[in-house]
């Protein structure tokens, strides 16, 4: 029964493990394109614009997708039963949920168009830019409690 218990958490935090990498994963590739999209100003119509383009909404669907499975999904359903995760998240939310709507916002006017409007591509992607770099810190602090919490979970 013991070995059960003990391998059900070993397998628990594995599946953690690999959620966090995956989360990570694609954020770390939405910064890539985000910083090669950006690098590509002023913004003149090309296919290579569109193309980097449409693989940069892509990427940040991608992302946020994942953002929202692989950590939010127990938070915004109410089902996380670690206290400090939740209480950490209760603040937090609010501000990544807006954080999608900006996101989504971004990939309707951007995402499936082959004529780009440079100048609102460009104000909208400073904007996006500074959306993201909030999300970030907030979902690193989430992080940070969900490990606080294991940590916690591991020394009692």
């Amino acid at each position: 029964m013991l070995q059960t218990i003990e391998r059900s958490d070993y397998d628990r935090r594995a599946s953690s493990q690999s959620r966090l990498f995956t989360l990570l994963d694609t954020r770390r590739q939405t910064w890539m394109l985000y910083s090669q999209l950006a690098d590509a100003r002023p913004f003149k119509s090309s296919s290579e614009l569109d193309s980097l383009v449409h693989r940069f909404c892509q990427t940040l669907i991608d992302y946020t997708a994942s953002a929202h499975f692989q950590l939010y999904h127990r938070l915004a359903e109410g089902t996380e039963a670690r206290a400090n995760l939740m209480a950490v998240a209760e603040t937090i939310y609010p501000v990544i949920a807006r954080s999608t709507d900006v996101i989504l916002t971004f990939n309707d006017a951007f995402g499936e168009h082959d004529q780009l409007d440079g100048e609102a591509l460009d104000a909208a992607l400073s904007y996006l830019g500074e959306t993201l770099v909030q999300r970030i810190e907030l979902e690193d602090r989430i992080l940070g409690a969900a490990r606080h919490d294991r940590r916690s979970d591991t020394q009692a």
